[in-house]
C-alpha cells in the first residue's frame, strides 16, 4: 500500500480518471461530518456494533476491479490502512491510503481539523 498526502491524493485523482475514491468511515460520518467531493461511501465498520463490514471487499469489487487504483480515506488515516491491507489480501494491486484522513490528527486540545487532513488542506468536500 502506498500513502499519499491529501494534496498528492487530490492530484492523483485528477490525473487518474480510472481511480476510485472510497470513504471508509461510517455512514453517519460520511453524511453529517462531510466527505471529499466524489468519494463514494463504503464503510469499513459501522454502527451499531462497529464490527468490520463483512461485505466490504465485495462492495469495493463492485465499485472497482482489482487492478484499478483505489484510494481510501477515513477520519484520520487509521481505518483506511486496515481496509487497505484487507483489499491487498483480496488481490487489489493498486491501493493508496490518504494520510491524516478527512479530519486530521488530534491536536493538543484533542480537536481534529487544526493541523492536517483533507478539509484542513482546503480540498473539495461536501456535506449532505
Amino acid at each position: 500500500m502506498q500513502h499519499l498526502s491529501p494534496k498528492d491524493a487530490f492530484e492523483f485523482l485528477e490525473n487518474n480518471i480510472d481511480a476510485v475514491f472510497i470513504d471508509v468511515r461510517s455512514e453517519m460520518e460520511y453524511l453529517f461530518v462531510g466527505h471529499p467531493k466524489d468519494a463514494i461511501s463504503i464503510p469499513w465498520n459501522d454502527g451499531p456494533n462497529w464490527e468490520i463490514n463483512p461485505d466490504f471487499v465485495a462492495h469495493v469489487k463492485k465499485a472497482a476491479s482489482t487492478n484499478r487504483p483505489v484510494l481510501l480515506i477515513c477520519r484520520s488515516g487509521k481505518r483506511s490502512v486496515e481496509a487497505g491491507h484487507t483489499l491487498e489480501d483480496a488481490g487489489f494491486t493498486s491501493v493508496f491510503n490518504v494520510l491524516h484522513g478527512f479530519e486530521g490528527e488530534l491536536d493538543e486540545n484533542h480537536h481534529r481539523g487544526s493541523q492536517n487532513g483533507w478539509r484542513f488542506e482546503g480540498l473539495p468536500w461536501e456535506q449532505m
